[in-house]
């Protein structure tokens, strides 16, 4: 059976992005490249909600063939891997009320689902298919999903920095299991892998 794998990245006291909604405050290193790359190999399906959708979907897709920037660190041949990957994979959307436009490069390998669909979509994704079912970004997607009880794996990349302010990664209190910890040559980034319970 698959798993729903949800991959983020927080600030050392516990937020999602900082304040004004601005997440290049989190420690994006060459250690999260390369965890997001892992991530990705291991996926049959990326989920996804609307807001991470549409961004991942304008930045994503030009990165595996643009032009050779030495200087230009979203071009390292993992984030290049990384995008070959994401663009071919099959991917969902939940909401219930964005249609994926026809320009956007990935409309091809998108499904929209509605928020009461959910839980009946993943049930029967599980059981088909191979590779991870995984979440990036998506705060307010996945934290419905793990109030339903429909995480399997929180796999939560903890930067160095206290922002002090910003939006929560969780939305309300959680009990997880702590399943490992794991650090990374050459970054302050640690990795929390969680089940949740």
């Amino acid at each position: 059976m698959r798993q729903v794998i949800v991959s983020n990245i927080m600030s050392l006291d516990g937020y999602y992005e900082g304040p004004g909604r601005n997440v290049m405050v989190l420690n994006m290193d060459e250690a999260f490249d390369a965890y997001n790359l892992e991530r990705i190999r291991a996926a049959g399906t990326v989920l996804l909600g609307r807001t991470s959708f549409e961004g991942f979907s304008s930045y994503w897709p030009g990165i595996a063939d643009a032009p050779a920037d030495p200087g230009n660190r979203a071009l390292t041949a993992d984030n290049r891997e990384l995008s070959r990957i994401y663009n071919s994979l099959p991917k969902a959307v939940v909401s219930d009320t964005y249609t994926v436009p026809v320009d956007n490069p990935w409309h091809q390998v998108t499904t929209v689902i509605g928020r009461a669909d959910v839980a009946n979509w993943l049930s029967a994704e599980r059981e088909r298919g191979e590779g991870d079912i995984l979440v990036f970004g998506s705060r307010t997607t996945w934290n419905g999903l793990l109030a339903q009880g429909l995480v399997d794996e929180l796999h939560l990349m903890v930067g160095p920095s206290a922002l002090g302010d910003g939006t929560p990664i969780f939305e309300a209190p959680v009990d997880l299991t702590l399943l490992d910890a794991r650090r990374f040559d050459g970054s302050n980034n640690v990795l929390l892998r969680y089940a949740a319970r």
